[in-house]
């Protein structure tokens, strides 16, 4: 499995994947909010969500496992 973390401290605005879904190399994740900007959280390869452990809503920290991929 590899760790896709948040950049920076934000609130998850969108979850855009769901566990099982395949995902290619740049495609988002899920979107962070921060002062009114949204930053995407893009996958760094292709594989299979294996989980998603932030929820719309929630706050983060900078360097926290958002999203697993599975090979």
């Amino acid at each position: 499995m590899s760790d896709v973390r948040a950049e920076l401290t934000a609130s998850v605005f969108k979850v855009e994947v769901a566990v099982g879904d395949q995902v290619q190399e740049g495609q988002p994740l899920l979107v962070l909010e921060s002062m009114k900007m949204e930053i995407p959280v893009v996958a760094p390869r292709a594989g299979v969500v294996g989980e998603v452990l932030a929820s719309e809503g929630e706050v983060v920290d900078e360097g926290a496992v958002v999203v697993r991929l599975a090979d």
